[in-house]
């Protein structure tokens, strides 16, 4: 049986997995459809396409069934013309949307397809756990509430999915909250300026969380030329401030060239690489070919910043 099942996946959560779950059950085969970035947009804040992709990638993988992970730009994807398609799993919330592509399918000449209906999943205090309660802190992925609370200075979801991954790593459930902070220092940081960024971030975002972070990507002229090399800063209740950093990557010499000018890096790729310039995998996925990905370098720098901490764990 080849089952299909889709959705925007923001922030892989309990109910996302229970969908999953349900759809790899009994299936020789299943079709992941996952909103594109566009689509996304429409319903709010979103986590990028790639990091959302990845997330459903390393979670179903476990599964001994093969499977498919595609960009869809619609509501109906391939289930709405596909004919060797036999069931589609879906939430309650979403049964509607399972009614719509079996019309749709009917239109196209095709048999409907067996609809599987998944029940919601809720939080703590009996309400469903969605992506915007996660994203906003109000919860962790599975809906629990009294976990350890963890601020990040910066409104950006792959600094902000990089904290969640090694926060959860290590403390299990989490819940992770974003402010958008003023860093105190230029938009390309050189050199001792990007600790500086992302300790000031740090502090901005502290409020009355557990724990708050700071992370800046800043360049540094060393050996043989320009170098990335990212910062995290990540601040206690107790005024405890410890510090990491990413491994580095040397900038092509053209982008160092405009870098040293004045440009930000980001308008010195876009500048240099015009073809690549609507990837969302960022400088280091660029000039890698796609091989480090720009949220496996923040979470270096989160998980080297939280070292000294684990020590002191270990300890007691």
């Amino acid at each position: 049986m080849i089952t299909a099942v889709g959705g925007t996946f923001n922030v892989l959560h309990s109910g996302h997995k229970r969908l999953l779950d349900r759809a790899f059950k009994d299936s020789d085969h299943v079709l992941i459809g996952i909103t594109s970035d566009r689509m996304a947009s429409d319903k709010g804040k979103h986590v990028p396409y790639e990091v959302r992709a990845e997330a459903v990638k390393n979670y179903v993988t476990v599964f001994s069934v093969s499977f498919e992970i595609f960009e869809i730009d619609d509501m109906y994807g391939p289930a709405a013309t596909r004919r060797d398609i036999d069931a589609l799993a879906v939430s309650e919330e979403t049964y509607g949307n399972g009614a719509k592509i079996n019309e749709e399918r009917m239109r196209n000449g095709l048999s409907p397809l067996s609809v599987l209906v998944v029940g919601m999943f809720n939080d703590d205090n009996g309400k469903k756990v969605c992506a915007s309660n996660i994203l906003s802190g109000d919860c962790s992925r599975s809906g629990k509430k009294a976990v350890i609370s963890i601020s990040v200075g910066s409104d950006n979801p792959v600094k902000v999915e990089a904290v969640r991954t090694v926060m959860e790593r290590i403390f299990g459930e989490v819940r992770v909250s974003s402010v958008k902070v003023d860093s105190g220092v230029p938009e390309q940081p050189f050199g001792d300026e990007t600790c500086l960024g992302a300790m000031n971030r740090a502090k901005a975002a502290m409020n009355a969380h557990d724990l708050s972070v700071g992370i800046e990507a800043g360049v540094f002229e060393m050996y043989d030329g320009l170098y990335d090399i990212q910062h995290c800063a990540i601040l206690d209740s107790n005024g405890k401030m410890t510090i990491g950093m990413s491994s580095g990557f040397r900038y092509p010499d053209d982008v160092s060239d405009l870098v040293r000018k004045g440009m930000t890096v980001g308008s010195a790729m876009k500048t240099m690489y015009k073809e690549h310039s609507g990837k969302k995998g960022g400088a280091v996925g660029i000039l890698s070919k796609g091989i480090l990905k720009r949220k496996e370098l923040t979470e270096q720098s989160v998980t080297a910043a939280m070292i000294p901490r684990l020590h002191e764990m270990v300890k007691e």
